[in-house]
């Protein structure tokens, strides 16, 4: 599947849900398909895309929160599923993009291209709804499930290499004060 594809369709379905994008292409093709202040776009912070919107749907339980990971980065903090797992938030959402490479540092195999399945591991943690998408099709329909049913869900996808469309600004401020204005977390932030 195309990585730009999927995320230019969930941004077509998403309205109030905060997104957590991890590095790289994850949060270039989030952005790149829907940019909105609900977005928030990790920068240089391998793995915590899951555990920074774990803390999110914690802290705003009635909103919905979904987590956008790649394989590689996932690979980098894996023991965050079993939290997740335990933990059982009812408004979160995974998804991880798996290319089966580390593209942005050279395309090297990750573990995903050999032995390491998301949902397997994901089942095992705890997090019964995990799946692989089979298709575009597929993937809305899981999601879409996810977002109407209560415990935390894991969607895999099998996406292509292709570079990403576009790229946020790299201004981790602005990020971060338009996420949590956003969130309703901080109202005014000063001068500028």
């Amino acid at each position: 599947m195309q990585r730009i594809v999927l995320m230019r369709r969930l941004a077509g379905m998403l309205r109030d849900e905060a997104v957590v994008g991890g590095i790289g292409n994850t949060n270039f093709d989030l952005f790149a398909a829907g940019h909105r202040p609900q977005n928030f776009y990790m920068l240089g912070s391998m793995g915590l895309a899951f555990p920074i919107a774990l803390g999110v749907a914690l802290a705003q339980p009635q909103r919905r929160v979904i987590g956008i990971e790649g394989d590689g980065s996932l690979l980098m903090n894996l023991g965050c599923l079993a939290t997740i797992g335990m933990v059982a938030p009812p408004n979160l959402t995974l998804i991880v993009m798996d290319n089966a490479s580390y593209q942005i540092t050279g395309g090297q195999p990750s573990a995903s291209a050999a032995t390491a399945d998301f949902v397997a591991v994901a089942r095992g943690a705890g997090i019964a709804r995990s799946d692989w998408s089979q298709d575009p099709d597929d993937f809305i329909r899981l999601v879409d499930a996810a977002l109407q049913s209560s415990g935390p869900a894991l969607i895999g996808a099998r996406i292509d290499e292709a570079p990403a469309a576009g790229q946020p600004a790299r201004d981790p401020a602005q990020i971060r004060d338009r996420f949590m204005q956003a969130m309703g977390a901080r109202k005014d932030f000063g001068a500028p």
